[in-house]
C-alpha cells in the first residue's frame, strides 16, 4: 500500500462507489467527481488571465494554505466582477455554469473539488 501524492495525482470519485488515484483532468469527463490538489506560487500557475466554467456541477475551490482571491464574471453587462477572497482553511462553492477565474495574494496550496466534463475557458478581457 503506497500513499497518493496528492499534489501529483487527483483522486476521481466513481458514481458506482469506488475511488481511484489518476491524472489530473482538467477537462475531460472522467465518469466522476475529481479532487486536485496544487500548490502555486504566481497568477500564471492559476490561469488569472482566463475565465473558466463547468457545466456539468458546482465546484468547490478550497484554500488549504496561503491566500488568494477568486473572482465570479458579472452576469450582465456593465456590473462589476463580484471578489470573494479565500484564505487557509476556507472554502467557496462555484455555481454550475458560473465564469470564475483565480488571482493570488501570496503562494498557496489549492484544493478543488468537481466534475470535470465540458469545462471551458476563455480569455479575461483586456
Amino acid at each position: 500500500m503506497t500513499p497518493i501524492d496528492l499534489f501529483a495525482r487527483a483522486l476521481h470519485f466513481q458514481p458506482e462507489g469506488t475511488v481511484r488515484s489518476g491524472e489530473r483532468r482538467m477537462a475531460a469527463a472522467s465518469g466522476g467527481w475529481q479532487l486536485a490538489t496544487f500548490h502555486v506560487d504566481t497568477d500564471a500557475d492559476v490561469h488569472a488571465d482566463h475565465w473558466e466554467m463547468h457545466p456539468s456541477s458546482e465546484e468547490a475551490v478550497c484554500c488549504l494554505t496561503g491566500s488568494l482571491r477568486l473572482y465570479l464574471r458579472p452576469e450582465s453587462q456593465g456590473e462589476a466582477e463580484t471578489a470573494v477572497r479565500l484564505t487557509a482553511g476556507t472554502a467557496f462553492i462555484v455555481p454550475r455554469n458560473r465564469w470564475h477565474r483565480i488571482e493570488l495574494d501570496e503562494p498557496s496550496d489549492i484544493m478543488s473539488i468537481g466534475l470535470r466534463g465540458g469545462t471551458r475557458q476563455e480569455p479575461v478581457a483586456g
